[in-house]
Parts: structure tokens; sequence; C-alpha cells
């Protein structure tokens, strides 16, 4: 109960100083000339749907009904029934997007990693009767093999925080959105085989002189390289074990989406949870500051 306290502080005062010029600018526009006041306020329903992210849950409507409505009531006393809470969620998509940008990230500390990883929206057997991403998601090919859906581009520092991500369609090169995700980056870049390009590694260093590490292939010469560059590039796990969490315990993929907005707050929602665990995977290189230097 205390983490989930420590979320709402956490959700509501950045509710406090986002939405008053948040309003401001959709009155000026034009686009919302009146709002009616709900039971809910926006934090407490942004809490609820991060929430479900940290909690065993694997079911939405479980864990709403079975949890939220039985065990929650002294905390949301202005709770709905889960059909009005559903029609609630799209109003959060865009200040779930700000939050994650600006309280989540973690600061650049010049050894980052870069990864991405496949979200399926449906199984194979079912792409061409799936109706929902037409248009939108596409058919990519990973080293486990075909998916239809989206790709997740997410880079990381040492420490398990992360700096920055896109989510692009399935077919896109993993190098392709690189140059834009280390804009604000220093140092260096380690990342898999699948980044391997010499044009990409002269972009980075002349344009915002960071340095891109990878491996090389099986048919290509043996290339010197300092020993701590190896050894970090043997770190590169880190990533994949960030992934991992993002799947199995935040839960970020599954194929049950009913429309496209639902599949971005749910996977706002399980990058934010991730950002707030108290442990995250981490090289500690803070305790060797000797081979760093």
């Amino acid at each position: 109960m205390d983490s989930l306290l420590e979320l709402f502080c956490s959700v509501d005062d950045f509710c406090l100083e986002f939405l008053p010029v948040w309003r401001k600018q959709l009155v000026a526009a034009g686009v919302v000339q009146r709002q009616r006041q709900r039971s809910l306020r926006l934090s407490e329903i942004m809490t609820i749907l991060i929430h479900f992210h940290q909690s065993h849950y694997r079911d939405f409507k479980a864990y709403y009904t079975d949890y939220v409505l039985e065990r929650l009531r002294g905390e949301f006393p202005g709770l709905v029934s889960y059909t009005r809470f559903v029609e609630f969620i799209p109003s959060a998509l865009l200040p779930l997007a700000i939050y994650l940008r600006s309280q989540c990230f973690g600061r650049c500390t010049g050894i980052s990693y870069i990864d991405s990883t496949s979200l399926a929206v449906c199984k194979n057997p079912r792409i061409h009767a799936h109706k929902v991403f037409a248009g939108l998601a596409e058919r990519g090919k990973t080293s486990t093999g075909w998916f239809f859906g989206f790709k997740l581009h997410l880079i990381c520092n040492d420490q398990g925080e992360l700096l920055n991500l896109v989510l692009t369609a399935g077919n896109v090169d993993d190098r392709k959105p690189v140059p834009k995700m280390v804009r604000q980056f220093f140092g260096k870049l380690f990342g898999d085989k699948g980044y391997l390009s010499k044009k990409l590694f002269e972009e980075l260093w002349r344009t915002f002189q960071v340095q891109l590490i990878t491996g090389i292939r099986s048919n290509m010469k043996n290339q010197l390289m300092p020993l701590m560059d190896k050894l970090l590039l043997r770190k590169r796990a880190i990533s994949e074990s960030i992934i991992d969490q993002l799947k199995n315990i935040s839960q970020i993929e599954h194929s049950r989406h009913r429309s496209p907005v639902n599949f971005l707050v749910n996977l706002l929602c399980g990058l934010i949870a991730y950002c707030h665990q108290p442990k995250k995977p981490s090289l500690h290189l803070g305790t060797l500051p000797a081979l760093i230097s």
C-alpha cells in the first residue's frame, strides 16, 4: 500500500502542474469548451492504470473488479463501474506520455545500451483476420521468428534506467530510429550486431559525438578494441533483462487489444511501472571507478 501511495503522490503532483496548462491550450485552440466533472480525478485514473502493471494480475478486468472495487474503495472513494472506467482510459493517453517523458527517464551516464523488441498484437495464424491495427502494424522478423505488430526501440544506462524509446512498425530496421534517439546523449552506445553499420557509426560520431560500439559478424576481420569497451559490450544483456521484465512483469505485450489507444495506454503504463521499480538490472559500475576512468 505504501508503493500505491507513493505512486499516487508522484502522479498527482505531476497533474497539478500539467493539467492547468493543458486545459488552457485546449480551450485556446477551441478543442474543448467545457468539461464535466468526473467522480474520479485524472491522477486517480492514471494511478490505477499504472498500478495494474505493478500487481500480480494478468487481466485488467479481473484486477479492477476483484481488487480495486473490493479493496481500494477507501483510497479511491469515487470509484465507478468497470464499463465506465474503460470509457475514461483514452483521456489518460497524453498525460501518461508526458509523465513518462518528463518524470520517469533517467540521466545519461556516458555508458548506454540500445536494443529493440517485438510487440506482437496477434498470433500469426490470425494475421489475415486481424483488423484492430490494420494499416498500423506490420510484419517483422526477429531472431525468434516472424511476428505481426510493432517494434519498441529503447536505450538504457548502466543503472537500468530508461533514457529514451521509440515505437515503430514491425518492419522498420533497428538502425533507422537511432540518430533521433541519441540527440541528447554523450559517451558510448553499445548494441548488438543488428546495429552494425559504418554509415551509422560515422553519423553518430560526427553529429552527436556518440561512439557506437557493436560486435562483428563471423565473416568479418577481427578489430582491436579497448579492454574496457570489450567488457562493457559483453554486458549488453542488461537491455535484454529490462525487456524481459517489461514483457513478463510489466506486461507491455498481449494480443487482446481492442483499440490502438488502449494499446498505447497499456504500453505507457507498463513502461512507467518499470521506471518505478525500486530495483532494476544494473552493472554496478560505480564500484569500479579506476577501471572506468
